[in-house]
């Protein structure tokens, strides 16, 4: 039996993480024509060539000795993964996608996500990446952190303890995780479950947008201090971004702590629930 390429496999990590999806959010059959689209490559659906390809770093001037011009030539350079594609404009203006068109542009992201290489060591450790699992016509957004071990081992977005603690929250709000859609702003595990690096975070943006992009909540509810900054770009402790809510695009978006930190100060949880009432409160969600 033959042994897949990379390729194949992250292809076929892809289009599970998308029908895991699909299933969640209820959909029971695709046609043909978009079945082939979740395997078929962006740059072969007419992805620009600036997208597809990698710009080369200008020539820089040597400052070698003039003996050094005699020393083997170095080693070719791997090829550049390209950088993700950052939305220019989130106002979010025009109609939104139906379903299965957003099912197929998630499909393309997703796809783009599984082969990145942008960040070396997160590629290098990583056993998969997470794209993010819920309803592609969510009202409400989750954004998390970055995925730990058991997302990482399982390719889906919070399945650990805190994962746990996060369905809980979500269904003590009268939901279920099939309602909501749930992402990360890093699409890869960092070693030992440290903090996201801000170049590794902006590697992700373009991914992150577009996933919001194509998504278009209404809410959305960042958990932590990353999420937080990274969507609103706003260098504020937690205690003071709470209790407000804030503009992305179209949506609505509320800050809270994120329930890994509730794991270590359980004392926490009612500062979270009374987040989540005001958010519910805005959704129109009544609470028993």
């Amino acid at each position: 039996m033959s042994r897949k390429t990379p390729r194949q496999v992250n292809l076929r990590r892809a289009v599970v993480q998308t029908l895991e999806s699909l299933e969640s959010a209820g959909v029971k059959q695709i046609d043909r024509k978009l079945a082939a689209k979740l395997t078929t490559p962006a740059a072969k659906r007419g992805e620009s060539a600036k997208a597809a390809t990698a710009r080369p770093a200008p020539p820089r001037a040597s400052t070698a000795p003039p003996s050094a011009s005699r020393a083997a030539p170095p080693a070719p350079a791997a090829p550049a993964t390209p950088a993700p594609r950052r939305e220019k404009d989130i106002s979010w203006s025009g109609a939104a996608l139906p379903l299965a068109k957003r099912v197929d542009a998630l499909a393309v992201v997703q796809t783009e996500v599984a082969a990145c290489r942008q960040c070396k060591e997160l590629a290098s450790t990583r056993t998969q990446t997470v794209f993010g699992v819920g309803d592609p016509k969510a009202r409400l957004v989750f954004i998390g952190e970055a995925p730990g071990a058991d997302e990482d081992q399982q390719g889906v977005p919070f399945v650990g303890r805190a994962g746990q603690l996060l369905t809980k929250i979500i269904e003590a709000c009268t939901l279920n995780r099939a309602e909501v859609y749930i992402l990360n702003v890093l699409k890869c595990r960092p070693p030992g479950n440290r903090i996201p690096l801000p170049d590794e975070v902006e590697n992700c943006r373009g991914y992150l947008e577009r996933q919001l992009q194509i998504i278009r909540p209404e809410f959305i509810c960042c958990l932590g201090a990353v999420a937080s900054r990274s969507l609103l770009d706003l260098q504020l402790p937690m205690g003071k971004l709470r209790g407000n809510f804030y503009k992305y695009g179209d949506a609505n978006v509320l800050c809270t702590y994120h329930p890994s930190y509730l794991l270590r100060n359980p004392a926490a949880k009612k500062d979270v629930w009374e987040d989540m009432k005001l958010l519910m409160q805005r959704m129109g969600v009544k609470l028993p």
